[in-house]
């Protein structure tokens, strides 16, 4: 059986699982997308998009058209499919413990189906070992068929291997066609199987390794992004205290030719760089020392704007603020663990008195547990600018924001560097 003719299941349809599902298909696979949301399902089935991406909605509209591509809420005996690609959230618990719960639930939904031949892909960024524990439990629930076991090669039933994404929001499309991918099979067989796979859709190059050595290496990548936004951000805290402006600063370092300092922010938001460090210090607490303190210093930024932020509105005496963004990176809509959120919510906590005014031109609606709160109104640029006497915090660098015209007199705080280093 040629690539092409194999079905694939992608299990998740949300932000990696939907374009991915839709690459795919577009590039000849026939795709049968999983997802717990009813509504996901719906819209996907119409030929929509429930997530915000550039070109999704005309990509997902064409595969749905000519389908070859479908979406359920659960698999069923008619679906026979050869390739299950898994793509679902692996959150942290209360304790910064992984929760593997959504991946686990994943396997169990796809083990009934499995047949001699198939593969299992993981997608979802995940700790080391994960894919492991996904060999043990497809052991428990098929003990019919002959699953592989972590580096140890051999005739198996089904192959299974880890390929974590490396995407960028906003270019999602792109970057799944054409960023390097790192391929680690559960054994070598399995890397070499799952490779050919990504090859028939990928134009970057598939590098093979073991599924440990993958998952270590996507949480590296986030980690090692984080310990440089933390230096930003800690750096930024310090220049306040000592009357320096950390934007002027920061271009003055970086003209060093092996000097790059990264922007300082409100924290640090979405779903991989605020996560997946703490699957490192999760596993190795006794050395991951950097990591850990570098999570800590981006998790303490946004409250540490809102005491500037209440210091400035003290100090002004003034009862109207206007916080600007809410994304957890420029010109998105994706909310997922916002530091804005984050400050705009610990703002209502802390403050009882101000009349506080959000601006996000990425999204038409308050997100849930933010609307229902008093003082809090989701405005347009020209009406944040229209409202008397008030502080404008920056906190998100949409692109749109450069330009807005203040006037000379408003009163701002930027955190995130919308208004350029002072003169």
């Amino acid at each position: 059986m040629s690539s092409l003719s194999k079905k694939v299941c992608m299990i998740g349809l949300g932000y990696i699982g939907l374009p991915t599902a839709a690459t795919m298909a577009s590039q000849g696979y026939q795709v049968l997308g999983i997802d717990v949301n009813q509504h996901a399902v719906d819209t996907i089935n119409a030929g929509d998009v429930h997530i915000i991406e550039p070109d999704l909605d005309r990509l997902v509209s064409d595969v749905v058209k000519n389908g070859k591509l479908t979406a359920k809420t659960s698999l069923a005996e008619s679906d026979q499919c050869d390739i299950y690609m898994i793509a679902v959230p692996t959150p942290f618990k209360g304790n910064k413990e992984p929760d593997l719960s959504y991946v686990k639930a994943a396997v169990e939904a796809l083990a009934p189906f499995l047949k001699k031949g198939d593969c299992v892909v993981l997608e979802s960024t995940s700790p080391v070992g994960t894919t492991a524990k996904i060999a043990a439990w497809l052991t428990a629930a098929r003990p019919d068929l002959l699953i592989p076991k972590e580096n140890i090669e051999g005739q198996y039933d089904i192959t299974i291997a880890y390929c974590p994404e490396r995407v960028l929001p906003g270019k999602v499309l792109y970057e799944i066609v054409h960023n390097d991918r790192i391929i680690g099979g559960l054994t070598t067989a399995c890397a070499d199987t799952v490779c050919d796979f990504y090859k028939t859709f990928v134009q970057g190059g598939c590098l093979k390794t073991t599924a440990r050595t993958a998952a270590m290496c996507k949480l590296t990548e986030n980690a090692y992004r984080d310990v440089n936004i933390a230096f930003a951000n800690e750096l930024s805290m310090i220049c306040d205290e000592q009357g320096i402006d950390v934007w002027g600063l920061r271009e003055l370092a970086n003209r060093h030719p092996r000097v790059d300092i990264l922007k300082p922010g409100p924290g640090v938001g979405g779903h991989c760089i605020a996560v997946d460090p703490w699957f490192i210090v999760n596993a190795s607490p006794e050395h991951a020392n950097l990591i850990r303190c570098a999570r800590e210093v981006n998790d303490y930024k946004p409250e540490y704007v809102v005491k500037l932020v209440l210091q400035k509105l003290q100090d002004l005496k003034i009862s109207n603020v206007v916080f600007w963004g809410l994304a957890f990176k420029p010109d998105i809509d994706d909310l997922r663990e916002s530091p804005a959120i984050k400050v705009v919510t610990q703002f209502l906590e802390r403050d009882s008195n101000c009349a506080v005014k959000v601006v996000e031109p990425n999204i038409n609606s308050l997100p849930k547990g933010m609307s229902g709160k008093d003082r809090l109104e989701l405005v347009t640029p020209a009406e944040a600018i229209a409202i008397d006497a008030a502080l404008h915090v920056f906190i998100v660098s949409h692109s749109a924001f450069a330009k807005i015209k203040l006037p000379e007199s408003a009163l701002t705080l930027d955190f995130c560097g919308v208004l350029g280093a002072k003169s």
